[in-house]
């Protein structure tokens, strides 16, 4: 299997245990270096490549908070910005695929679990509320800025 086939299937959470693709979904997690762990967060169902630069799109979730009103969860959209993965080298490896980025970090986009795991669900939950032209403007991945609701 190829890398963007492993990607879509992490994105997507082909790789469910219990049949139900919306049980599983990626995590992005980043690593200094030195080896440290620099950045995780969940990501969002939806990525974009461009072949000419070696630039992977995707969009890290930034854990959200509570609307005092309905009690559901919401997200900033501007704080849910697309991250560009800018590699020099990638790899598949079991069920990740590991990039060397161009600042000599290396990130792995993997199984989501745990606290990741749940505030993708939660994400997944809130983009039922968005409208269809919301939710193709962040399926894009084209625009650093949201100007809209949830902004």
């Amino acid at each position: 299997m190829d890398w963007k086939s492993t990607v879509h299937g992490l994105l997507g959470g082909a790789h469910t245990s219990t049949g139900d693709e919306t049980d599983a979904g990626a995590q992005l997690v980043v690593d200094h270096p030195t080896g440290e762990e620099a950045y995780r967060a969940a990501l969002a169902r939806h990525c974009r490549w461009e072949e000419a630069q070696d630039v992977l799109w995707v969009r890290p979730i930034v854990p959200g908070g509570t609307d005092p009103e309905t009690g559901e969860k919401v997200y900033s959209l501007s704080a849910c910005r697309r991250r560009s993965l800018a590699w020099t080298r990638l790899r598949v490896y079991e069920s990740q695929v590991v990039f060397t980025l161009a600042n000599g970090q290396v990130a792995r986009i993997e199984p989501a679990q745990g606290p990741e795991l749940d505030e993708l669900r939660a994400w997944d939950a809130f983009q039922l509320e968005l409208t269809a032209q919301e939710e193709q403007a962040l399926e894009e991945l084209r625009e650093d800025s949201w100007w809209g609701r949830y902004a």
